[in-house]
């Protein structure tokens, strides 16, 4: 799975997608501290440990960089940067009775920009399952020889391999 790139300084208005939800019921924000927990735990039930251990890592940063997506009072979508690594995006995941409405996309947008207003000017998605998905929201590229990138096994010791 690729590393996509990303440039900060030219991305899309995230406005009118964020309002299109809104109107939905649907609500992205930064995540609170007293929220950790619950955001988290969510992230384990439906996308399992690696994830849920990224997403406590954005919760670390200063601000935090979690931003999720509620309705009804219930997360339905989550994503994170500067977690694997500085300067990268991810994981980015949402329920998987929420897909298909815009929720995704909205997440990524929120999340990107909120990286270039700390200073960034380029993003690295890590790991990239779909490229189409990114291609369609932000203008990228892939980066060529990183797969696997930082995702492989450091664990396993290189005469094992």
């Amino acid at each position: 799975m690729p590393d996509l790139l990303v440039k900060l300084y030219d991305l899309p208005d995230p406005s009118p997608r964020l309002e299109q939800l809104r109107l939905q019921g649907i609500h992205i924000r930064r995540a609170m501290a007293y929220e950790k927990q619950q955001v988290v735990d969510w992230v384990q039930q439906h996308f399992g440990p690696n994830w849920a251990s990224e997403c406590d890592v954005a919760f670390r940063q200063h601000p935090f960089a979690c931003h999720i997506a509620t309705a009804d009072s219930q997360v339905v979508g989550f994503a994170c940067f500067d977690s694997a690594s500085r300067g990268f995006f991810g994981p980015l995941g949402v329920a998987e009775s929420a897909r298909s409405n815009g929720i995704g996309a909205a997440l990524l947008l929120t999340s990107l920009h909120a990286m270039a207003d700390s200073g960034y000017a380029y993003a690295v998605i890590g790991g990239v399952e779909s490229t189409a998905f990114y291609a369609e929201v932000v203008e990228c590229m892939e980066i060529p020889g990183s797969t696997p990138g930082i995702y492989a096994d450091r664990l396993i010791r290189k005469e094992q391999a």
